[in-house]
């Protein structure tokens, strides 16, 4: 550093205390004559210290994620979306963890509808499913419902893909292995009525489906 980004770095980290970690990121920013006074705060962390800087390289607006209530991972996926032109207004909201995000993200690149999908109430998981079932022009919309367990929603869509009628089975009352039996039944041409009922557990599910494939 030069003598005047000395002086700015020794009167910034002399009112704070800060750790090494975080006076290396207020450093390397002044050094890249950077607007160091967007993150220097008590509250980021060094992680969150560097995806603040490593926007302001890319000259973004940072103010969107420039915020306590984000996290490192989530500053990371809005700083990765404003890298790449999207529309970060439908994740860059503090109830959306940085894997929901990173779901929503991946589907905004792929010019899918992430209004199905984009609600923090549904677990990443339950996103990444969805999101492939609309990826593959499945009519996954119906299914899309907080009611339904992120293993539920691949059982669906797995029926969707061999063109079942998965509203025989599609109900939340079934867990997802319950599901698989009666998928499975569905693809091999039986009759699932005789086990089409939740309170039969999946184990004696796959023994009726069996027996019933046999005397096929």
């Amino acid at each position: 550093m030069n003598k005047r980004q000395t002086r700015i770095y020794n009167e910034i980290i002399s009112k704070y205390d800060f750790d090494e970690e975080q006076k290396s990121q207020i450093k390397i920013g002044i050094e890249n004559n950077l607007n160091v006074n967007i993150y220097v705060n008590p509250k980021f962390s060094s992680e969150e210290m560097r995806e603040i800087r490593q926007g302001l390289n890319f000259e973004l607006d940072v103010s969107v994620y420039a915020k306590p209530e984000f996290n490192a991972g989530q500053m990371g996926e809005i700083r990765v979306g404003l890298e790449q032109g999207l529309d970060i207004s439908w994740y860059a909201k503090p109830e959306f963890n940085e894997f929901q995000m990173c779901q929503i993200r991946v589907g905004l690149e792929e010019e899918l509808d992430v209004s199905i999908y984009a609600k923090p109430e549904f677990d990443s998981w339950k996103m990444f499913y969805i999101k492939i079932g609309i990826r593959e022009k499945l009519d996954i919309s119906d299914y899309a419902k907080n009611e339904f367990q992120s293993e539920q929603i691949l059982e669906i869509i797995k029926g969707l893909r061999k063109k079942l009628d998965v509203s025989i089975y599609a109900r939340p009352e079934f867990n997802n292995i319950q599901m698989e039996e009666i998928r499975l039944g569905l693809e091999n041409g039986i009759d699932v009525i005789p086990y089409l009922n939740p309170s039969i557990d999946e184990i004696e599910m796959q023994r009726i489906r069996l027996e019933l494939e046999r005397n096929k």
